[in-house]
């Protein structure tokens, strides 16, 4: 398709989340069935009272950072829709992020264009930034983060981690990849990393252990100047804002945006396999060490992941999101964005063919789900004792999403996304021989 360009794409899919706004606002104003999502009004009820100078979070389920009330202030005086543009364009961006990222690595144009279109014309990603949601943002921030990363700027990367971690708690799983990731073969002392580009994929997996997290490659060297300068800039960050608005709302902002994340127990139906086991147990004291044990699942699955595809940040970050949203305690339709933002980005590497496998996983996904959401139908609107049927299909839905895991990363051609030193220096040899 020689008509397909990134600025047509861009400029489409921006004038179609404008009409999707302005359509959002007519069916607020005339249908029962309201088109805003209903965290947007608590952003937005949020935001009003920082513009009064009261506190984010005397508005109930407010579990965000104090940065998310603030971007959206101009709600209050300028229009109420004002977050819908601020996230659907940050929708935008993180288009424009894949496409930067892709041709950093040189792959092809047409190629690029079309993983950039899995993004914006994905029916999960437009509509959330249109209805109000801020996952978007977050979204840009990891992409530009991976940017910084590949033109080794590692200063600017732990600040923007710093931040994205404080704004959602959720990104500090990507802590350990990115650790790794700084190793001194990819990253030498007073030089940028040399990216592997696509053409240069071989297809296999190293066999000298630099693209797995041997307890070789993980002590040696562990503290070098790119890793102390990455964890001690993004740790300040993280502190700092985090002490900031502790110190201006004291321990309602610690518990709501922080704590609460990591203890909460959500009675109501969700796709999550925990939510049965809450519901019954709602309202009986459970400790805080039976809340903790939930993570026990995604923290293994997470450290054998890393070991296996650190190397690779990409695609170890699209599968350390994939694994974390199907074993959390709670799952909504808007944590799939976290790792749809991710899926581009490794598309050019996957042996994957649309006409079958690719088509057989995302019939998959989405049957999973609409069998879920057919016991959830029979749930919420029809009042239908069906809790047991429901957590069968969150069962279900579980093993789609661990189907479809593995399916990816067999049909994934690995390749570290940054050459190492000796690599590159043997190449280098070569040319001038």
């Amino acid at each position: 398709m020689t008509s397909l360009d990134i600025h047509s794409l861009l400029l489409f899919s921006a004038i179609f989340r404008v009409i999707l706004i302005v359509y959002g606002e007519w069916q607020d104003a005339h249908m029962e069935v309201r088109y805003t999502d209903v965290d947007y009004l608590v952003f937005s009820d949020a935001a009003s009272l920082m513009v009064s100078g009261d506190s984010p979070y005397k508005r109930t389920t407010y579990r965000y950072s104090p940065l998310l009330a603030f971007l959206l202030i101009p709600n209050s005086f300028v229009h109420c829709s004002w977050g819908k543009f601020l996230f659907s364009s940050a929708d935008i961006l993180v288009g424009y992020f894949i496409y930067y990222i892709l041709k950093l690595r040189k792959v092809p144009e047409n190629l690029c264009n079309y993983s950039v279109m899995a993004w914006l014309f994905n029916p999960f990603t437009f509509t959330i930034g249109t209805r109000g949601n801020c996952e978007p943002i977050v979204s840009a921030m990891i992409l530009w983060i991976i940017i910084c990363l590949m033109k080794g700027n590692v200063l600017q990367s732990a600040f923007w981690y710093g931040l994205v971690v404080h704004f959602r708690i959720y990104p500090i799983i990507y802590s350990i990849p990115i650790i790794l990731v700084l190793d001194p073969n990819f990253f030498p002392s007073g030089q940028k990393p040399v990216l592997r580009n696509w053409s240069a994929i071989q297809g296999e997996r190293p066999k000298d252990g630099n693209g797995r997290c041997t307890s070789n490659n993980l002590f040696k060297s562990i503290f070098t100047w790119d890793r102390l300068i990455f964890g001690l800039v993004s740790g300040f960050v993280f502190f700092f804002c985090t002490g900031l608005f502790f110190w201006l709302y004291g321990w309602e902002f610690l518990h709501e945006a922080l704590l609460y994340h990591l203890t909460r127990t959500d009675p109501r139906h969700n796709f999550s396999i925990y939510f049965y086991h809450i519901y019954l147990h709602y309202g009986h004291h459970i400790s805080v060490v039976e809340k903790l044990v939930s993570f026990l699942p995604q923290l293994l699955v997470q450290l054998i992941l890393i070991c296996c595809f650190a190397q690779d940040l990409p695609f170890c970050l699209f599968v350390q999101t994939v694994a974390f949203v199907a074993f959390n305690k709670v799952i909504t339709a808007q944590y799939f964005v976290w790792f749809f933002c991710l899926f581009p980005l490794i598309l050019p590497w996957s042996k994957m063919k649309f006409k079958w496998e690719g088509l057989f996983c995302i019939l998959l996904w989405i049957g999973a789900q609409t069998h879920w959401l057919m016991w959830g139908y029979l749930l919420e609107f029809k009042g239908e004792n069906v809790f047991l049927q429901l957590w069968m299909a969150s069962l279900v839905f579980l093993a789609a999403n661990i189907s479809i895991l593995v399916m990816i990363i067999r049909q994934h051609k690995y390749a570290s996304i940054f050459k190492a030193l000796e690599h590159a220096h043997s190449k280098n040899t070569a040319k001038l021989e």
